[in-house]
């Protein structure tokens, strides 16, 4: 349950509820941020890498002597120079099982490729000087003997018999095949079932283009023997133990990570990649700080792309309409390499998500795991939770059309209903809470559904194609871990939050501030936030999977009862009064102050916390300050939930779709900052329809990357979206101290179905059913002119 003795006190400027400007925006609009490439540390070196130009080969030899002659040239390194220095390498460390019980078949994905090359883009050597300039000279020098071999880039080609095999330990290119659910009852819910939609639906391959780019510098200390990196992250606590434990095989303590300033992630900066370890090293061999960092051109190769499956969804309905069960038979691309995440999009994932705010009894996936010759697969904007939504709703929107029932009377028969909370669902997970029909009926008058045959007319007294679409979503979030929460109160008067979490664009800082601010009535202006130095955590779960708040909330208002509990027993030395007449309250501005029962003497908790600084000679008793470093204990998931309609309008003679309206209703239990919350769920729409109508990852039959550049790869602008509608119908989390529920990958779980639903009720006139992500004119168009051939 959300934790009572967080008080009510909703009249605070800078409390809870209050949409509170971003404490970060003046900072980075003015150019004050901080991010890696701004970091210059004395007698630093500059590194470039060298990358394969073939997506599959045998390395036969790497020729460096020409680069060394490069002027300002240092050094030339490849996976031979790495040897023997007791380095591990990159894997993933899920747990999961093949269906017959054993493990997924790992990858120990070293710094550099020593025997063959998987990718276009697989690193292979690296070169650093004195200047960056010399370091690409160097790297252009250095010549790759490679002989070039068959490559294939699709999952589901990639375990034919006759592919290609990347690895000779992993037959068929299969890493793991993942079932879930009970087959045999599954089966037997299609065989019973009065109606059986089937659908393949293609979630396309996205590169994440993150504003900033990949950098980082690394650095090492040969008297201490420790390393650290400056590097964009989603989590220094986490990345330290990668780098230390996996890579750098060293003690934990050997290893720091400072972050600052990042400029975007999406779940792409999350874990280590090949750069990092051949910085370190270099640094350390050099004894001088070496940097790196990255163009654009090689981000689209070497940063984890996200997204990429292959899948037959069907849904099984009895007489009534009432979902029986639903499976899912996917191929799942993991790329060259397995990344940390990669495997669990198309299997944990699916599972948990598909069943959205529906009671459907029987789940059953299906996932084979393939590696194929192209960049590797990471988590990307909801990792697997907005494609579990968007499948099932494009079942459901089908069914409604083969059976000629109405799509939204569909949904609400199948809606778990508020009577059945907590409700166990088939995945394993146990929703808490939520009122799923309320929240549809929100949106359906918010978007003013009645009102859209006129739209669709006016549309078409000018020659476009008007459609509309609902995309319903629950999103299971990532639990939250183990989380740091600290306050500090610092002598210049301010009072520092340090926790494991880690703002790369989300903007952390301000609603930390406020939680802190109505926990405790420290001045909102005087609370700064510490998250970026692994040196200062002692955990930390980072950022991702929609549970920041829920994780670093939690730990905040955990602590925050501790420093009042130090507070009372300092208060009562300061005041002369027992512990227990000290009672912890607000004043009229809302800020701090113990007072002794029954009168008005007391003391804020600001001048509390200096005079205990200041005190000369303080009983044994009495705490020396107020400072708690606390570790919140884990909480379950939490289950944001929603309902976005949209509206697009298709130029028939072109294939051009334009989202014209947009309106979304979103259950995010307690909400902090309404602002913040919106802009999140603007962001998600943002790129749920960057997916939906323009981005594609696009690679010949040899493996090359056809959309290396944003004059190939499209992303949405402004111009492309409208104005979009953010209302709340919450019911409060009761598994989290807040009543939280995460909101930063629902946007995109909403977006995907309600633009592709509407995009196929517009094409519906001729008889078009189904059409893959992304809707780009050129497939529209193909879509209309195959129909009126038909």
């Amino acid at each position: 349950m959300p934790d009572s003795t967080m008080p009510d006190v909703t009249r605070l400027k800078f409390g809870v509820g209050q949409a509170v400007p971003r404490n970060e925006d003046p900072i980075l609009l003015q150019g004050r941020g901080r991010y890696t490439d701004d970091v210059s540390l004395p007698g630093q070196l500059y590194a470039v890498m060298v990358r394969s130009p073939y997506a599959h080969g045998v390395i036969r030899g790497i020729e460096t002597a020409a680069a060394l002659e490069v002027p300002g040239v240092l050094g030339v390194y490849t996976e031979a120079d790495l040897d023997g220095h007791g380095y591990g390498g990159m894997r993933c460390p899920l747990p999961l099982k093949n269906a017959d019980g054993t493990p997924l078949r790992n990858i120990l994905r070293p710094a550099l490729a020593a025997d063959k090359v998987r990718f276009v883009g697989d690193p292979v050597a690296f070169v650093v000087a004195e200047s960056k300039a010399a370091a690409k000279d160097g790297a252009e020098a250095v010549y790759v003997d490679i002989d070039v071999l068959p490559a294939v880039t699709e999952a589901a080609a990639a375990a034919a018999p006759d592919a290609p095999q990347l690895y000779d330990h992993v037959p068929g290119n299969c890493v793991l095949d993942f079932h879930y659910g009970d087959a045999a009852k599954v089966a037997g819910a299609f065989a019973a079932a009065a109606h059986v939609t089937k659908l393949a639906i293609r979630n396309n391959r996205i590169v994440v283009c993150a504003m900033e780019p990949r950098s980082a510098i690394g650095e090492y200390d040969a008297e201490s023997g420790r390393y650290t990196l400056h590097v964009g992250s989603q989590g220094v606590f986490g990345l330290k133990n990668q780098m230390a434990n996996d890579v750098l095989k060293v003690p934990p303590e050997k290893v720091r990570i400072l972050t600052g300033n990042v400029g975007g992630s999406f779940g792409m900066k999350a874990s280590a990649y090949p750069e990092y370890l051949c910085l370190l090293h270099a640094a350390k061999l050099l004894g001088r700080p070496v940097k790196w960092t990255d163009e654009r051109t090689d981000s689209f190769l070497s940063d984890q792309h996200g997204r990429d499956h292959e899948v037959d969804a069907e849904l099984a309905l009895d007489a009534e309409g009432r979902a029986l069960a639903v499976r899912l038979t996917s191929y799942a691309n993991m790329g060259g390499y397995l990344s940390t995440s990669a495997p669990l999009m198309g299997t944990g994932n699916f599972v948990k998500n598909i069943q959205s705010n529906y009671a459907t009894p029987l789940i059953e996936v299906t996932t084979r795991c393939i590696l194929t010759n192209t960049t590797p697969i990471g988590a990307y904007r909801g990792a697997g939770r907005p494609e579990g939504n968007y499948f099932f709703e494009r079942l459901l929107e089908q069914a409604a059309k083969e059976t000629g029932r109405d799509a939204i009377a569909l949904r609400r028969i199948n809606h778990i209903k508020p009577g059945a909370f907590p409700f166990s669902a088939p995945s394993g997970s146990v929703y808490d809470s939520g009122d799923f029909t309320a929240v549809l009926e929100r949106a359906l008058e918010a978007a003013d559904w009645e009102g859209f045959p006129a739209r669709k007319a006016e549309s078409r007294a000018r020659g476009l194609l008007r459609g509309r679409g609902i995309g319903n979503f629950l999103e299971c979030t990532a639990p939250p871990m183990k989380e740091q929460g600290e306050i500090r109160f610092e002598a210049d008067g301010t009072v520092t939050i340090i926790t494991g979490t880690l703002d790369y664009g989300q903007g952390h800082w301000t609603p930390f501030a406020q939680v802190l601010h109505q926990a405790l009535g420290v001045p909102f202006e005087s609370i700064r936030l510490v998250q970026g130095d692994s040196d200062l955590l002692i955990a930390g779960g980072g950022t991702g999977g929609s549970k920041s708040l829920m994780a670093s909330g939690a730990a905040i208002v955990e602590a925050a009862q501790l420093v009042v509990e130090k507070g009372r027993t300092a208060a009562a030395h300061m005041l002369e009064a027992a512990v227990a007449d000290i009672e912890f309250e607000r004043d009229a501005e809302g800020l701090g102050r113990f007072t002794i029962a029954g009168t008005d003497r007391g003391i804020g908790i600001m001048e509390l916390a200096e005079r205990l600084r200041t005190a000369n000679n303080p009983p044994p008793d009495m705490p020396e300050s107020l400072n708690v470093r606390h570790v919140f204990g884990e909480a379950p998931m939490a289950y944001p939930n929603g309902c976005h309609i949209c509206e697009v309008e298709i130029e028939p003679e072109t294939g051009h779709v334009e989202v014209v309206r947009y309106t979304s209703v979103n259950d995010f239990g307690v909400i902090v900052n309404p602002l913040m919350v919106a802009g999140q769920a603007h962001g998600g729409i943002a790129q749920g329809i960057g997916q939906a109508l323009m981005e594609r990852v696009a690679y010949s039959e040899e493996g090359q990357l056809l959309s290396g550049s944003y004059q190939d790869y499209c992303l949405p602008r402004a111009g492309d979206l409208p104005d979009f509608g953010f209302l709340s119908h919450p019911t409060p989390c009761r598994t989290n101290p807040l009543g939280a529920k995460g909101c930063g990958e629902a946007g995109c779980a909403g977006s995907l179905p309600a633009v592709m639903n509407a995009l196929v009720d517009a094409l519906s006139e001729f008889g078009v059913t189904h059409i893959d992500m992304p809707a780009t004119p050129e497939r529209v168009w193909r879509a209309i002119a195959e129909a009126r051939t038909a």
